[in-house]
């Protein structure tokens, strides 16, 4: 799946303790502010910093290469994903923790050692993140997030709250053994909803899944990929994303639920989304929403359907965490309500 080519840093670290996986493409313009906030830490412990260019069409190698040479480049000839691109990564990492970090993100001075010291408090080792703050606002956007009955993220802003159900992979730090152990981002998700598999994977095997109670990172939300931001008042969101969002939170729903309640579940979520998906092409007079989106979802279900109920079977057989401990983290009120009552219908570009 395309080939690689290696740039070595000028001074790699013997013995990292972590390795800083960013995932990058196009990405010129940011690059500067999340690699300045990592070599900034203050954090005693050592670490290593891994780039993977996804055939970026800048010149965001050349950037690097000249810029911060003290990174190591992974630089792909196709353009294959955030999927692939981290799990590449993370296979050339040597560090004992591994943190996935947007580069439309940057950490703040303590980020490194508060989620070093919060992971060595695991027991049993997890995933951690940090809370998370609006570029541009500084406003708290979330500390992890809780699910909805439909595994819709639900933002947890609760100080109190240190278990959550998923991380943003914006910012995601676990020990490199858990990676190994739960095998990375599934690659056949493409982009978008990787976090929640690998969040719920790790929950039901009976990993915590935590945020640090103080610290932070400032996030670009949106810029990486495209869509998921307010604009004007108005969410905002692309075909590509809203594609993959709706089809991969239902893989989750259908992979991780652990009852026999889940095809209950199922069938209401499918007939809400195919609701919702005509409502919102009529609404904007385009019916290529409801074809590229709303119906690519059941679509994409009876087409993988032998796959997913075999993953299902596998997952639920390694299944460590109590139903109702899985559960502990879910929020009854569904969070499409909540953001249609806020922003009303969606705007959805290119």
């Amino acid at each position: 799946m395309g080939l690689v080519q290696h740039y070595p840093a000028l001074k790699r670290p013997a013995n990292p303790i972590c390795s800083v996986c960013i995932a990058n493409y196009n990405g010129t313009s940011l690059l500067a502010d999340c690699l300045d906030s990592v070599l900034a830490q203050h954090c005693e412990a050592s670490t290593e910093i891994i780039v993977h260019d996804d055939a970026s069409t800048d010149d965001s190698v050349a950037f690097l290469r000249e810029k911060y040479p003290q990174v190591e480049v992974l630089a792909s000839t196709e353009n294959v994903g955030f999927c692939v691109s981290n799990n590449r990564m993370v296979a050339h990492a040597r560090g004992e923790y591994i943190l996935l970090l947007n580069n439309d993100a940057a950490l703040y001075p303590n980020a490194l050692s508060t989620l070093l010291k919060a992971a060595r408090q695991q027991t049993p080792a997890g995933i951690l993140t940090l809370p998370q703050y609006d570029w541009t606002t500084g406003v708290l956007v979330d500390r992890g997030c809780l699910l909805d009955p439909f595994y819709n993220p639900v933002p947890n802003l609760d100080p109190k709250r240190t278990d959550v159900a998923m991380v943003i992979g914006a910012c995601l730090f676990l020990p490199h053994t858990l990676w190994i152990e739960l095998q990375g981002f599934p690659e056949w998700f493409e982009s978008i909803g990787e976090d929640l598999y690998l969040c719920c994977l790790a929950r039901l095997r009976g990993a915590p899944v935590q945020v640090t109670s103080d610290c932070g990172y400032r996030h670009r939300q949106g810029v990486s990929f495209g869509g998921n931001r307010i604009t004007s008042g108005q969410l905002q969101t692309t075909f590509r994303r809203r594609r993959l969002s709706e089809r991969n939170k239902t893989f989750a729903l259908a992979i991780f639920t652990p009852t026999r309640a889940m095809w209950s579940l199922l069938a209401v979520h499918l007939s809400v989304l195919l609701f919702e998906g005509l409502v919102v092409s009529v609404l904007r007079m385009n019916y290529r929403i409801f074809h590229d989106i709303y119906a690519n979802v059941p679509i994409s279900l009876l087409r993988d359907q032998k796959a997913l109920r075999k993953l299902r079977l596998e997952v639920q057989s390694t299944r460590n965490a109590p139903t109702k401990i899985f559960f502990q983290t879910f929020s009854l009120l569904p969070r499409k309500i909540t953001m249609l009552l806020r922003f009303g219908i969606p705007r959805i570009t290119k």
